[in-house]
């Protein structure tokens, strides 16, 4: 640790040379290394806002239970309080006739006008239950059993939907991410084994006086680290205009969407964003020196 902190003007020194050396292959490297980590930015980002609206798609999950017409109000909220305390029901209500029609109006908008040819209102009262998703089938069950219950719409295509967008985009975000990380590695170890291709004559030089393989390839690990925290600094700022502006735009023109606080999205995504550059920056690197052996004596 001593000679390293003792050496790293040298070091630096020799990253600079290293990056000069290789400058145009170093840029497009540098760039595409921007690019990637943009990319990983929006899908943190996109990941984060879609966890909201799949939080709000689960709280919103729900079955319509419909009880017996010779119940009365008092039975069917004794009903309810039974409800209430089976596991995985997160709220029970009744839902009058009269509100199930103006239920009924507002979905069918102009359209409405058929629920005139009524003479009477053809809407029951039921009961309105919010589920946990996860423990829809034991609650369908449970509440399917109790006494006076006749028919339960458990709203089964809708709730697996749901279940499908969840398990897509948790799947598309696990995709992208390894794909990000594999490019990014291969782009890094790239740039290294080049770098040390074009030095071979330097580093057997070094190595004949005495000097260690660590030693040698040290300034490759800063060149390395340089560059993708360089590129994760550039993406950040990109995706914190980027945030920024669609925050701007989004609370005008879609309000229904539920998204996170502006800045603890922004912060989130930088942390991660610099951390993995991080990462990534030493994990290429140490595959790039793997070579360094088979590439100095070619």
């Amino acid at each position: 640790m001593k000679n390293i902190i003792f050496n790293l003007g040298y070091f630096i020194r020799e990253a600079r040379r290293n990056i000069r050396l290789n400058l145009v292959s170093n840029i497009f490297s540098f760039i595409g290394t921007v690019l990637i980590l943009f990319i990983l930015a929006l899908v943190i980002s996109g990941w984060s806002i879609s966890e909201r609206f799949i939080q709000m798609l689960k709280e919103e999950a729900e079955i319509s239970a419909y009880y017996n017409e010779n119940l009365d109000t008092f039975d069917a909220l004794s009903m309810i309080e039974y409800i209430n305390t089976i596991d995985g029901v997160t709220d029970a209500r009744l839902v009058g006739e009269e509100e199930a029609y103006a239920r009924m109006e507002s979905i069918l908008g102009e359209e409405a006008k058929i629920l005139e040819l009524y003479e009477e209102n053809p809407f029951k009262a039921y009961i309105e239950i919010g589920i946990e998703l996860e423990k829809r089938d034991a609650v369908l069950e449970k509440v399917s059993a109790i006494d006076g219950i006749e028919y339960v719409r458990d709203n089964r295509e809708v709730l697996e939907r749901v279940e499908g967008i969840i398990r897509g985009l948790k799947t598309l975000g696990v995709l992208v991410m390894a794909a990000v990380g594999i490019a990014s590695l291969v782009i890094i170890s790239h740039m290294i084994r080049q770098g040390i291709y074009n030095n071979r004559e330097q580093i057997n030089t070094l190595r004949f006086l005495g000097a260690s393989d660590p030693f040698i390839g040290f300034p490759y690990l800063i060149t390395g680290l340089l560059t993708t925290v360089g590129g994760g600094l550039l993406a950040s700022a990109f995706i914190t205009a980027v945030i920024n502006t669609g925050y701007g735009r989004m609370s005008g023109t879609l309000p229904f969407i539920p998204l996170p606080p502006r800045n603890e999205l922004v912060l989130l995504v930088v942390i991660v964003i610099m951390a993995v550059s991080i990462f990534l920056g030493i994990l290429g690197s140490l595959f790039g020196l793997s070579s360094i052996k088979s590439r100095v004596n070619s």
